[in-house]
């Protein structure tokens, strides 16, 4: 009776505007809307047939004849029985991609990432996942999966790392710059749901909440697993001389300098001599907020202590993204940390949390400097485990807003959980369990006795 509905309303629409479809046209939009109403009641055994003509007869009547028929042809091979069955199953997903790419080539990176995961998983070889992914990340890296992320930049690494690591560096950077704008765009949602009373949160909240979570949590397991990969060629030893090498030719090149003062800041080569020549020459060709950062930077490394303050102050202040301000207060703070400024960097991490509330890196900078200072900043041993007490706190809090860094916050946690002051430390020194001890020196804070 449904059905017979779906056909009259279809047949109305299509009898009241007669000049305007052909014989043609108008049964392709009666099977069309046919399998649509049966896709929409997840009846996709019998949405089957009249997708499938639908597909043989009318390809470009809509892009959702391929959005909606791969759950169709994919619910054809979860219910094939026999080993033919499945793999014509195969056969008809691997078709459904491939008919979107003829008819509709436009914002293809998804449908790229997704066919190279059904690609790997049935038999592919290497070459053919690798050329679905690299189209995927020519179009757009951020729509790839993290699962993808990850294959992409192995291959890479495999193929070149003996032969052209200046293509591997540049590929991770490309990677890492995916994983940032996806991170960044997730954090900005994640943003606008903690901002609601979360007792009150609707249903869809919590599961966009979930699936934001666990997608934050995947990408740094995947950043963590590609700096694994990187680890053993990306050195000081291998970089400079590298970077030396491309410097003459990419010296006004904006986006290579920025990759390449990164990658040194990153793995800690800014002893050398070279990465002042390389931040002189990116702030030359981008004078932005970013570049200020790294140069501000160079100046506090000469002495220069004030001059880098105004810079630090001037590049967070231009920037007009909160996101943005958040990542250069961060790299300010980790400046300060290493030049052993230390309750400078704190202000400089609480700005973080403050520009970007999700951003919990800055409350593991935290942590890792109290932790630093538990033997300077206590007399005895509470006086000294309490310092770990409070880094203890800024870790569980890094864990708690951010998903992204989960990892990361349980390792820290492990190692201060070890050495919180023990019962038999509070017996013999006197103090109650659940009292209130305030820490001295810079840190100044007050923890609860565990």
């Amino acid at each position: 009776m449904k059905q017979m509905r779906q056909i009259l309303a279809v047949l109305l629409f299509i009898v009241s505007s007669p000049a305007v479809f052909s014989q043609a046209d108008q049964e392709c939009i009666v099977k069309y809307n046919l399998f649509k109403g049966d896709y929409s009641a997840g009846k996709y055994d019998m949405a089957y047939e009249n997708w499938l003509w639908t597909m043989d007869n009318c390809p470009t009547l809509t892009v959702n004849i391929y959005k909606l028929g791969i759950k169709i042809a994919e619910n054809r091979l979860e219910n094939a029985t026999s080993e033919a069955d499945k793999a014509a199953a195969v056969k008809l997903v691997e078709r459904v991609y491939i008919q979107r790419m003829e008819n509709f080539p436009k914002d293809l990176a998804r449908v790229y990432s997704d066919f190279a995961t059904f690609e790997d998983a049935h038999g592919a070889s290497e070459e053919e996942v690798f050329g679905l992914l690299e189209k995927c990340f020519k179009s757009d890296p951020t729509e790839m999966s993290p699962t993808n992320i990850y294959r992409y930049f192995d291959i890479i690494l495999n193929k070149h790392k003996d032969t052209n690591p200046q293509i591997v560096f540049d590929t991770y950077d490309e990677v890492g710059e995916g994983i940032e704008l996806k991170r960044e765009e997730y954090s900005k949602q994640l943003d606008i749901i903690n901002a609601k009373d979360s007792l009150n949160l609707s249903a869809r909240d919590k599961r966009i909440k979930m699936a934001i979570d666990q997608t934050l949590s995947n990408l740094e397991l995947v950043e963590s697993g590609l700096d694994a990969k990187l680890s053993a060629i990306s050195t000081c030893e291998n970089l400079i001389p590298l970077n030396k090498k491309y410097f003459e030719e990419n010296k006004s090149d904006a986006v290579w300098l920025k990759r390449a003062v990164s990658r040194m800041y990153n793995k800690e080569c800014t002893d050398d001599p070279f990465y002042d020549v390389l931040v002189e020459a990116y702030v030359h060709a981008d004078p932005s907020p970013q570049a200020s950062v790294f140069y501000a930077g160079i100046l506090m490394k000469n002495g220069e202590t004030n001059k880098a303050m105004e810079y630090f102050k001037k590049a967070i202040d231009q920037e007009t993204d909160s996101y943005n301000k958040a990542k250069y207060a961060l790299r300010v703070a980790e400046i300060l940390r290493k030049k052993g400024r230390l309750g400078e960097a704190r202000s400089y991490a609480y700005k973080t949390i403050e520009y970007q509330p999700t951003m919990g890196k800055a409350y593991l900078l935290i942590a890792s400097m109290y932790a630093s200072s538990a033997n300077s900043c206590g007399t005895d041993v509470v006086s000294k485990r309490m310092v770990y007490v409070a880094a203890l706190n800024k870790a569980l809090k890094a864990r708690s807003v951010d998903p992204s860094i989960s990892s990361l916050a349980n390792r820290f946690i492990a190692n201060y959980s070890e050495n919180v002051p023990s019962k038999k430390d509070l017996f013999v020194a006197g103090v109650e369990s659940g009292s209130r001890h305030k820490i001295g020196c810079w840190i100044n804070e007050t923890v609860i006795v565990p």
